[in-house]
């Protein structure tokens, strides 16, 4: 387990380090220096001796005399001891040695270390046991161009003894080596009580517990610096509770628009998005997605990634004061959209969906209203009117009469849902301040609906999947609700044709919402028609609608309804055949927790 010191012992540590290194290289330098001054010592008395020697020998003229033995008396003067004084020729020929009588019994000496290097140099020393003594000497040797003069003192305990560096010396650093390890243990102590308020003092800090500004420092550097710390710390947590402030108050916004935002960093990273953001993009994009990045993926988009990809480059530079920006439209499944890309100097990004289908529409509607509902009320009156003066006009058997009247019966029928659904419509476009909304389980108004309407959903021979359990709680209108999934189911029922299937589940969800889809495994509907369905009176096929009985409000009442809890829908074909709904409904305020 490795073991994490403290600043202080590291701090300790590392002084002392530095203090045994440098206290080293005091040693070994200096004793390097009196050991080479020692040995100049010892080969400047050899020298002088060697030097002494040759003026003998040029004086006396040895070398012609051959009179060698006369340098004993030479020896017999000298203050040293144990001196040895050999004479050699230029050929490595001993001509005299006052260590050994007979030289002729000597080897040849010129392969000797310190004859060697005296011939290149201005001496030759060396440390070395002598084969005709065997005795170990430290030689000296001069040459003298004609002959070399080699001077020798015994290397006994005396000589190595004075080689050597002075024993104070050693006692001298060792003790101050001592004083500096207890000042620096008192300084690195005192050092370390600083540090440890000041770790306390950040310890503190990120607990986030409440520091005073008269916190206890030292009165030293870092004292200064720990409360300058408590300055910027208390200029900071002010600055980060405005930022929040105006973060949260970003965020609120941007929930409550009914446009889709969404903020990417350089790296095409999100960093920010509503809920009408993945909305949006799954209309637009027909794929079922909560993650905001599959915007990169939709070829829908392309315009707007290629802009993108064109100021993301390393080369492209943005001024404050001219942020580039793209717009662009499109029309998917009746939706029209805006979408809008701003790109900001740090190469981050703000991509705006605004659906403006509603405001398009809106106009229109309400120009056709007029004349769809007189349309649609001339129908069923005019044949209400056309049995009765059947029968009015006309002497009719019991039969027939009966067949007559219930034919204008069905359609007087006909007339009352229609006035129904209008009255509902018009609730809920001018009084919609008069439903009560409450928190219910949407598995029960499921249950409900399915119940009312289990005995046409097996002579169709439908099969209906609800994957929805009682923990979905929504805030809504328990006649609205039933209204909603009831047209959507009757929907399939009427036009999707028998043994098939409609599936209702829960495919997300965030803080606010639930995302919804139900669909069937029917023919579903021609491509042309999926912006049109939800439009009041409107039909795909008007001869077949009126024959199974619908008044074309239905989808109409399904979309003001949903609208009216905050949510939205869509309808598309599925890839494997059918027809879907995708829609919204809002939270019940309990369950967002």
């Amino acid at each position: 387990m490795k073991i994490k010191l403290t600043f202080k012992r590291r701090l300790f540590l590392y002084l002392f380090i530095i203090l045994v290194g440098f206290t080293t290289l005091v040693l070994v330098f200096q004793s390097q220096r009196e050991s080479e001054f020692r040995r100049s010592q010892l080969e400047n008395t050899l020298d002088n001796i060697t030097v002494t020697s040759n003026k003998y020998l040029q004086k006396y003229n040895i070398l012609n005399t051959g009179e060698f033995s006369s340098l004993n008396t030479l020896m017999d003067i000298l203050p040293q001891s144990s001196i040895r004084i050999t004479v050699i020729d230029a050929k490595g020929i001993v001509l005299f040695d006052s260590e050994v009588k007979d030289v002729t019994l000597l080897e040849n000496h010129l392969s000797r270390p310190e004859i060697q290097e005296s011939i290149g140099a201005d001496f030759g020393a060396n440390i070395r046991r002598s084969s005709s003594t065997h005795e170990t000497y430290y030689y000296y040797a001069k040459f003298y161009g004609k002959y070399f003069i080699r001077t020798a003192v015994l290397y006994d305990i005396s000589i190595i003894n004075y080689l050597k560096s002075e024993r104070l010396f050693w006692v001298f650093i060792i003790a101050l080596f001592f004083i500096i390890w207890v000042v620096l243990t008192a300084v690195t102590n005192k050092f370390g009580k600083t540090i440890d308020r000041l770790k306390d003092f950040v310890i503190r800090l990120h607990n986030h517990e409440n520091i005073s500004k008269e916190y206890d420092f030292p009165d030293d550097e870092l004292g200064v610096i720990s409360r300058q710390i408590v300055e910027v710390y208390e200029e900071l947590k002010t600055a980060k509770d405005e930022i929040t402030l105006d973060k949260e108050k970003l965020f609120n916004h941007l929930y409550a628009l009914n446009e889709g935002v969404a903020f990417f960093s350089s790296e095409k990273k999100k960093i920010l998005t509503n809920n009408y953001f993945i909305q949006f993009l799954n209309i637009i994009s027909d794929k079922s997605s909560i993650s905001a990045e599959k915007i990169f993926e939709a070829e829908e988009f392309q315009p707007i990634l290629n802009f993108i990809n064109e100021y993301l480059k390393a080369d492209r530079f943005i001024t404050r004061e001219q942020l580039p920006q793209k717009d662009h439209s499109l029309n998917k499944n009746g939706r029209y959209f805006d979408i809008k890309c701003i790109i900001f100097p740090d190469k981050s990004f703000e991509i705006i969906i605004i659906d403006t289908t509603r405001f398009a529409k809106r106009q229109l509607m309400k120009q056709q209203m007029t004349s769809n509902i007189a349309h649609e009320l001339k129908t069923p009156v005019a044949a209400v009117m056309g049995y009765l003066e059947t029968l009015q006009n006309n002497k009719l058997d019991k039969e027939k009469q009966t067949h007559f009247i219930d034919k204008a019966y069905a359609q007087a029928y006909r007339l009352k849902d229609l006035i129904e659904d209008i009255q509902v419509l018009n609730q809920i476009e001018e009084a919609s301040g008069k439903f009560k909304f409450e928190s219910l389980k949407l598995k029960e108004i499921i249950d409900e609906v399915v119940e009312n309407l289990k005995v046409r959903l097996e002579e169709n021979k439908i099969n209906l999947n609800c994957s929805i359990g009682s923990e979905v709680i929504v805030n809504g209108n328990h006649s609205l609700l039933l209204s909603i999934f009831y047209n959507l189911i009757d929907n399939s029922l009427k036009y999707a044709g028998q043994n098939i299937s409609i599936n209702i589940s829960l495919y997300s969800e965030d803080k606010n919402y639930y995302y919804f889809s139900l669909s069937d495994t029917g023919q579903g509907i021609p491509e042309e028609h999926l912006n049109r369905i939800f439009e009041r009176f409107y039909r795909i096929d008007s001869g077949r609608s009126r024959k199974t009985g619908g008044t074309g409000l239905g989808l109409a009442i399904v979309k003001n309804a949903i609208h009216l809890h905050q949510g939205d829908i869509s309808a598309r074909n599925a890839k494997d055949g059918g027809l879907e709904f995708l829609f919204t409904l809002t939270k019940c305020a309990e369950s967002h927790f």
